[in-house]
């Protein structure tokens, strides 16, 4: 179910987000201790402000009113992503060309699955990484596991 209810929330955030001038970072929905959870980060070229989280809530909760995709109670948060956000596309790597990065790799790539670099280059197949040491790593996209902005 939470698969379903992500997959519908991308799919109007889609239309909804485009128009306001924010992207989709991510949706998350899960159980947690004090009960479901709904979150949805959005981002923007100049940054997010509350009154963009609260539009987006808004458009959210009315969506998932008329659409009845939840039928327990859950909290809605809509947020930014923060200064380590994830990096989940390949617009998102060429757009943080520069910036420091941490990605986590399904398997070893030269005997390690953790790289901390600046973003040099990326493309449909690969990231670049420019590592501390100068050298250039390039990390496979199909074995990226998670990848996230750094500080």
């Amino acid at each position: 179910m939470s698969e379903f209810v992500i997959e519908k929330i991308e799919e109007f955030a889609a239309t909804l987000l485009p128009a306001m001038g924010l992207e989709l970072v991510e949706v998350q929905f899960r159980r947690e201790g004090h009960g479901w959870v709904l979150r949805v980060f959005i981002d923007a070229v100049d940054g997010i402000t509350v009154e963009h989280c609260a539009d987006v809530s808004r458009e959210v909760s009315v969506f998932l009113d008329v659409e009845e995709l939840i039928d327990h109670p859950f909290n809605l948060e809509v947020s930014s992503p923060g200064v380590e956000r994830a990096l989940n596309t390949l617009a998102d790597f060429e757009r943080h060309i520069g910036k420091k990065s941490r990605i986590r790799m399904r398997e070893t790539v030269d005997g390690q699955k953790v790289f901390v670099g600046i973003i040099h280059q990326a493309d449909e197949e690969a990231v670049e990484l420019l590592l501390e040491d100068e050298s250039v790593v390039r990390l496979p996209v199909e074995f990226i596991r998670k990848a996230r902005l750094s500080l």
